[in-house]
């Protein structure tokens, strides 16, 4: 297992490295002047002096591969730069945001992972039933959604025809402080949203698995020597139907990422998505190139749990190999 974990580690290294430098490169072919985007409304009037002297002092006038080394060799040195749209160093604008992101993320996964595998469980049960074929149509028309849409859908029927949840943000409009409670009100929509978004996956993945884990031989055969139902279904089928869809979690993670940055923006969640955006549009190098190198490294640490997991749960499968 740690030779694994050290082989996929070297392997991430130069992975990050042509990531960062992709963004730097997309950027600069970007039509978006990065000058105009931090003057705002007094490049209009500014002369071409002074949008050259401005474009100077935030470096963007420099070659391309010279902005790139220049950051990487700071960033190795723990120094991100400082963000020209948010006016503040980008490792405090990711610090304040990102812990709010993978709360979100983090609270979303549990519950696709759970309520996923425990509705592919009971589906899987009765192939064909009553409760399998609503959920797997539920579960495909889920595929096909949108979490934006979903997102809307659900600020609509619970925050403005019911009024039991609030509509977004983090806390009240009213409240100056950050308290549990509040924190925990506003998370339910947006953690929601996100979780039925990667929900059907999930049930899918171990609805198949745990099917056909009790089709087989040697299942029928515990079956036959009068085990009971509930430890044929959770000591055999649960178990090999679980392996597949541990292969799912890496997988899954980009598209978490971009469900969480869209749910964010729905539900005004303070996490990264609206430092995405502006990074984005207002082509920021050093916040730009900093986001995308924490997805990255988000979405290559995924793929490596997803490994792990299923290395522990099948002793076949050999860390090593």
């Amino acid at each position: 297992m740690a030779r694994m974990a050290v082989r996929r580690t070297l392997f991430a290294a130069p992975v990050l490295l042509a990531v960062t430098f992709a963004v730097f490169a997309v950027a600069a072919l970007s039509p978006f002047d990065p000058v105009k985007a931090y003057a705002g409304t007094a490049g209009l009037t500014a002369s071409q002096a002074e949008l050259d002297q401005l474009r100077a002092n935030l470096g963007v006038d420099r070659p391309l591969v010279t902005r790139w080394w220049d950051w990487l060799t700071a960033a190795l040195t723990g120094d991100l730069g400082d963000s020209a749209v948010l006016r503040q160093p980008v490792a405090d604008a990711i610090a304040e945001r990102v812990g709010w992101s993978a709360l979100l993320a983090a609270t979303a996964f549990a519950l696709a992972v759970l309520l996923g595998t425990a509705l592919g469980v009971l589906a899987a049960r009765r192939p064909g039933g009553a409760l399998d074929r609503c959920a797997t149509s539920l579960a495909y028309t889920l595929e096909a959604a949108p979490a934006f849409w979903l997102g809307l859908l659900a600020i609509w029927f619970f925050s403005v025809r019911l009024g039991v949840l609030p509509s977004g943000g983090l806390t009240d409009a009213a409240s100056d402080t950050v308290t549990f409670d509040q924190v925990a009100t506003h998370l339910v929509l947006p953690a929601l949203v996100l979780g039925v978004s990667q929900l059907p996956w999930f049930f899918l993945y171990v609805r198949q698995g745990v099917a056909d884990a009790l089709a087989e031989d040697p299942v029928r055969g515990a079956r036959a020597r009068g085990l009971a139902g509930r430890t044929v279904l959770l000591g055999h089928g649960l178990r090999a139907g679980l392996l597949p869809m541990l292969t799912l979690i890496g997988s899954r993670v980009p598209e978490l990422i971009t469900g969480a940055l869209l749910v964010e923006t729905v539900f005004s969640w303070p996490g990264i998505a609206a430092a995405t955006v502006q990074a984005a549009t207002a082509v920021d190098f050093p916040l730009l190139a900093a986001l995308t190198v924490l997805a990255t490294a988000a979405v290559l640490a995924g793929n490596l749990l997803s490994d792990l997991l299923y290395g522990l749960a099948d002793p076949r499968v050999g860390f090593d190999g």
